[in-house]
């Protein structure tokens, strides 16, 4: 019964937001409040149907123009409609009545890259088809939309009583979601998935449609769409114009659909306008998206470990195969086609976790969570709430218990599964075993194919001259540094030049051909053979030693973490029951708002707005990877041939807003009051990366490309007009 009690709490918290009346209210420009009146009220991912009440009156407070149903609305088209998970990990939009779709270039990147060869390079020189016939299929990459979200929170605690352990718990929670999942109604070719929130306190069913037919219809040269690279990453000023477009394809009923020649485009229940009036300080902007996964309820101790402890650890091993790989690429531009997307994917956490760490402890986050910590202690002792009395210091306990085993983990995964291409080649191979000795002989046939199959991915885009000085640094740095514990033997006493050599020398596993010819034969032949290869044996024994040692532990004690953590946030609801809380992100679809804003990172610095196209022309450098510039885009800003997409004479490029967002945001729409498209998100400053540990509204900002860059890109730029003339351009503010 406890259970639904938890439920009752997270739904009288989602009551409470109803109890005021829907409202649309047109707030006039003088009448918004400033940031300081306003920043409380900015922050957070809200859940799109649960939108009605507090969420209302806030938005409209900020300037919003539509109302709740405007956003989602399960009977009639609302902006949901054009809103798509795209790729599983980026967001995507819906921009005209043919399906088609925009999105950040680096969500494009791996698909791109994928088209492009040393004599037709579309990362280097853009790709943009000038009709349907000339669009680009594409395998495993997909677009989906939330056609409903229904609560299902009762159904999932069904049987699930404080009496059981928690793994026991958690067990029949699972089976409750296998149950809900099964019985849902929806269509045929629909989808559904549950997922929970607010630390396991709620459950949310979503239905969705999941198109598999999206072709490449436009990208602009890496020059344009990631211009600044990972210097200018989490930067601002910024100057990218990150975005690229597909298109969705259906089948007669509009309906998904495999690739087919005889697919037509998709028509959308809702398509984005799109605003050219730009944008001015203080203008309402909603962001819809998918963003990936925050941690806001951590307490200190969990935020500390992940800052001075965790983060500094993978910031060190990135920071060495970068500089490896990197130091290649510039050398070979065959290499650097192969690994481009891959390097822009680590680069990318690498940044962005050193700036998490500084924006922690930069704005004494750790201590900020103490006081609200001390502030829950003393409330909890007056009014004697006997259940919460312990969880602060079984946080203590159970941080400290998981600290050590939780760093060999990073390293594990940082440096075998992640940056070691090698290493992750043996891992797929030591699932292979893995499946013969439980499964037999014909587990190991399913599993073999499906090896084979990643390696041809694999090795598409490897070099073993490439990857074996990252194994030499970074198995050498995982022996010295990870807790010894957890180490496996053969990484003690190791000279690791001579040992690299041996493997890169002897093994098979660094061509395609070669593990092709290990995964030959029977079931018995392969085993024997893998085990006698030195780059399999090697890495068998720090795999064995991960699933082994490493992972039942730190299960063992997350389980243990997750109990606390869950138990926590409902009692942080009930102890704080004036205070606002939105679930944390998990890749479920979101709403966030804020405004157009600039902000003061430091003493006697200050951030505008907005950057310009002459922002761009001043970090150009000739010839340089990162900022260089295409001949053709110098012409049009010394013609200042801007067109339409023009302001006063400059060619606005980048924008910053206040809006709360992370990783999976990618792509998603920056929306007006009036719900028009006027900006393309793909950032966060380097200050701000700390919001998906702790939201700051002083120091967090976003930064988007500007609509009209990415139209100016597409007409003028790249002369493709018939992508302009099937959009719907707006003037809101005439």
């Amino acid at each position: 019964m406890k259970y639904i009690k938890l439920y009752l709490i997270v739904a009288l918290l989602v009551a409470s937001c109803k109890t005021v009346q829907e409202t649309t209210t047109v707030v006039k420009k003088a009448e918004i409040p400033t940031v300081q009146d306003t920043r409380d009220i900015q922050g957070g991912m809200w859940v799109p149907s649960l939108l009605e009440g507090m969420n209302a009156d806030e938005m409209a407070q900020l300037g919003m123009k539509m109302s709740v149903n405007d956003i989602y609305d399960v009977n009639n088209s609302s902006l949901k409609d054009a809103i798509a998970h795209f790729g599983g990990g980026c967001t995507s939009e819906v921009i005209s009545p043919n399906g088609l779709l925009l999105t950040n270039h680096h969500c494009g990147y791996g698909v791109i890259q994928s088209h492009s060869s040393v004599d037709h390079d579309y990362l280097k020189d853009g790709f943009w088809a000038m009709s349907y016939e000339e669009e680009l299929p594409n395998e495993s990459l997909s677009a989906t939309f939330i056609k409903r979200i229904d609560d299902v929170t009762v159904q999932v605690f069904e049987g699930v009583n404080d009496d059981m352990d928690e793994a026991s718990k958690m067990k029949l929670i699972n089976q409750n979601i296998l149950k809900v999942n099964k019985e849902v109604a929806k269509e045929a070719w629909q989808e559904s998935y549950v997922r929970s929130f607010f630390k396991g306190n709620q459950y949310l069913l979503f239905v969705t449609e999941k198109f598999t037919d999206v072709r490449l219809v436009g990208a602009p040269p890496t020059s344009i769409g990631k211009f600044g690279a990972d210097t200018d990453n989490w930067m601002w000023p910024r100057h990218t114009g990150d975005f690229s477009m597909f298109r969705i394809y259906a089948d007669a009923n509009n309906r998904p659909a495999a690739f087919s020649k005889d697919n037509k485009p998709y028509k959308p229940n809702h398509y984005l306008p799109i605003s050219l009036d730009g944008v001015e300080e203080n203008d309402f902007t909603l962001v819809f998206g998918f963003p990936g996964r925050t941690n806001e309820y951590l307490p200190a101790v969990g935020v500390n470990q992940i800052a001075n402890v965790l983060n500094p650890a993978k910031i060190e091993i990135r920071d060495n195969a970068l500089k490896i790989v990197d130091s290649y690429m510039r050398k070979d531009d065959a290499i650097k086609i192969k690994y481009a997307s891959k390097f822009a994917s680590i680069a990318n956490y690498w940044k962005k976790w050193i700036g998490e760490s500084q924006g922690i402890n930069q704005t004494n986050a750790i201590e900020k969570k103490r006081e609200l910590e001390a502030e829950f202690s003393k409330i909890v002792e007056e009014k004697d709430l006997v259940g919460y009395k312990t969880l602060l210091s079984d946080f203590e306990r159970l941080y400290k218990e998981i600290e050590s085993v939780s760093l060999a983990r990073d390293y594990w995964i940082e440096v075998a599964y992640r940056n070691v291409e090698l290493l992750n080649i043996t891992f797929s191979a030591y699932q292979l075993e893995q499946a013969f000795l439980r499964g037999g002989v014909d587990a190991f046939e399913n599993r073999r194919e499906a090896v084979l199959n990643g390696y041809e991915g694999k090795f598409k885009n490897y070099s073993a001259m490439v990857d074996k000085p990252v194994f030499e640094k970074l198995v050498k740095l995982y022996a010295d540094k990870s807790p010894k514990e957890y180490l496996p033997s053969n990484m003690a006493n190791v000279d690791f030049t001579s040992l690299t050599n041996d493997i890169y020398l002897n093994s098979k596993l660094t061509t395609l051909e070669g593990a092709t010819e290990l995964l030959s034969g029977s079931a018995e032949e392969v085993i024997k053979r893998l085990n006698e290869d030195k780059a399999y044996q090697f890495g068998k024994e720090l795999h064995g030693a991960f699933y082994n040692k490493i992972e039942p532990k730190f299960q063992q004690v997350n389980l243990e973490l997750e109990a606390v953590q869950k138990k926590y946030m409902k009692a942080l609801m009930e102890v704080f029951p004036n205070e606002r809380f939105f679930p944390d992100a998990n890749s479920t679809l979101r709403v966030n708002y804020g405004m157009v804003k600039g902000y003061e990172p430091k003493d006697g610095v200050a951030y505008t707005t907005g950057t310009t196209l002459k922002g761009v022309m001043e970090k150009y450098v000739p010839g340089d990877y990162e900022f260089d510039v295409p001949q053709k885009l110098r012409d049009l800003y010394d013609a200042k041939d801007y067109g339409q997409y023009g302001e006063n004479g400059k060619m606005p490029v980048n924008i910053l807003t206040t809006n709360h967002m992370t990783g999976g945001n990618s792509g998603s729409p920056i929306l007006d009051a009036n719900g028009n498209m006027i900006g393309l998100a793909f950032d966060t400053t380097w200050e701000g990366t700390m919001s998906d540990l702790y939201f700051d509204a002083d120091i967090v900002r976003s930064i988007s490309v500007d609509i009209r860059y990415v139209l100016f890109i597409i007409d003028k730029y790249a002369g493709a007009k018939n992508l302009i003339d099937e959009m719907t351009i707006v003037h809101p503010k005439n």
